[in-house]
Parts: C-alpha cells; sequence; structure tokens
C-alpha cells in the first residue's frame, strides 16, 4: 500500500487526484475495486467542512494549504543563504579590455530557483506519463543527471532541503 497526498476533490467532496509520496507522480484517485463503492458514497468533504468560514480556519491549516498550493504549482519558495543576501554575481571575461557583467545575487538566486521549481514539474510530469517504463526511467535518468550538474549552486541556499540532489553517484 503506497500514501498518497490528494490534490484535488470534486464539486461532491469525492477524491480526484493525487499525487503518490513513494515516486511523486499525479494521478486519477484509483481507490481499488473493493473500496471503489465506499470511496464514492464517503466525501473527503464533509458538509460540516463546507459551511466552516473561512474566516475560523486555524492560521497553520492556511499556511499548509498555501504550501501545498506553492508546491502543486511548482513555485516552491527557496531562500538564499545569509553570506550571499545583498551580494553581487560578477563574471570577468578571460579577455584582457572587455568589460565585466554584474547583476545582483538574488537575480541570479531566482532564476537557479525557477529552474529547480521546473525541473520538479518536469519530474512529476514525466511520473504521470503512460510511457513504456524503460522510457520513462531513460527520462527520469536525464533529469536526475540536470540536477546532478545543478549540485554547484547548493552553496548558494540557506535550508539543505532546497538544494539539488543528483543520483549520488548510484
Amino acid at each position: 500500500m503506497r500514501t498518497h497526498v490528494i490534490v484535488a476533490v470534486d464539486a461532491d467532496g469525492i477524491i480526484s487526484q493525487v499525487v503518490c509520496d513513494f515516486c511523486g507522480s499525479r494521478h486519477r484517485y484509483h481507490s481499488g475495486r473493493q473500496r471503489a463503492s465506499r470511496a464514492a458514497a464517503e466525501p473527503i468533504v464533509s458538509d460540516r467542512e463546507r459551511s466552516f468560514p473561512v474566516s475560523e480556519v486555524p492560521a497553520d491549516l492556511e499556511m499548509i494549504l498555501r504550501r501545498v498550493i506553492r508546491e502543486e504549482s511548482g513555485l516552491t519558495p527557496a531562500v538564499p543563504a545569509d553570506k550571499w543576501r545583498g551580494g553581487e554575481l560578477v563574471l570577468r571575461p578571460g579577455t584582457p579590455g572587455l568589460q565585466e557583467k554584474s547583476w545582483p545575487i538574488e537575480s541570479f538566486f531566482h532564476k537557479v530557483v525557477m529552474l529547480r521549481n521546473r525541473l520538479r514539474v518536469l519530474e512529476q510530469n514525466v511520473n504521470a506519463l503512460s510511457i513504456p517504463e524503460d522510457v520513462k526511467v531513460k527520462l527520469q535518468a536525464y533529469i536526475t543527471g540536470c540536477y546532478g550538474s545543478l549540485t554547484s549552486f547548493n552553496v548558494l541556499f540557506a535550508d539543505e532541503e532546497d538544494r539539488f540532489r543528483g543520483s549520488g553517484g548510484d
């Protein structure tokens, strides 16, 4: 039995889409043959929850919902390490007499985070594809290679869980 995170319910509160915690794929909810009738009869959102005023939603629940929405849309936040804040990225050409290029590290960091987020979304989409498993594995290997190539930028991230991870020598 694998665990799944519910990401969408229909108007009746029935689970319609989940993300697999094991492989990260996003797919329609399949409750299994023996549980299908029970799942259809038991909505995930009760009438009491539907009538709960939004103004009374606990702050931590709102924070969790915002995080889930950000992560599902691929917009996960990340912060640069303190030592880089307010810094400048400078590129100096190896040829004398050519002008150097510089811009705020925060701008560069934002580009790296957006690349990371798009790779995560690409990975989820590849996992959800209905293609032969060997093709899916090959595409996953390319994505993992991209993560590995980007590990040089991990020095920019304040939190270790935000960093790129390749195959780790596997």
